[in-house]
């Protein structure tokens, strides 16, 4: 079985919001078994909604289905977001299943959070742009070309009057 990558780096693991309802099941190392839905995974984790949250720590084994196949890994239970949802990060997940989930993101239908975040700021960064009417860049240029003029004019005046 490998570990998952755990990366330094300062750009984030691409995050996929899944389109459709995707049991998950956990087994805890009693042998008891809880029964969520997964809503979102990545190589190194996801988020999990569950009926009760789970003891941050816990290392229990987490499987579910994707559209190329079964996936069954083990997690290491994050802090809970709320009574419902609760983060979780592999700490192992062999190849095989590394490789089912990769051709599921690649299939197309898990939906990238992060190109999509990035499109909502991108879109909201047009609604708020908003540039001078063209007559101020025009005046500012024109006022601009006035200064620099008058400045070459009083350095020449300085130059003729105060030769060297």
């Amino acid at each position: 079985m490998s570990f998952s990558p755990q990366l330094h780096t300062n750009w984030r693991i691409p995050r996929f919001r899944l389109t459709e309802t995707t049991p998950a099941v956990l087994q805890f190392q009693n042998g008891l078994r809880m029964v969520g839905e997964l809503h979102v995974v990545s190589r190194n984790g996801g988020l999990l909604f569950l009926p009760a949250p789970v003891h941050q720590g816990s290392v229990v084994d987490l499987m579910f289905h994707t559209h190329r196949g079964q996936v069954l890994g083990k997690v290491e239970m994050l802090v809970p977001v709320n009574s419902t949802q609760q983060a979780f990060r592999f700490v192992a997940l062999p190849e095989s299943d590394q490789r089912t989930l990769q051709t599921a993101f690649q299939s197309g239908l898990y939906r990238n959070i992060d190109e999509e975040e990035r499109i909502e700021e991108l879109r909201a960064a047009v609604a708020r742009w908003n540039p001078p009417p063209q007559g101020q860049h025009f005046a500012a240029k024109f006022v601009g070309g006035l200064v620099a003029l008058a400045g070459c004019l009083v350095y020449a005046l300085y130059i003729h009057l105060f030769p060297h």
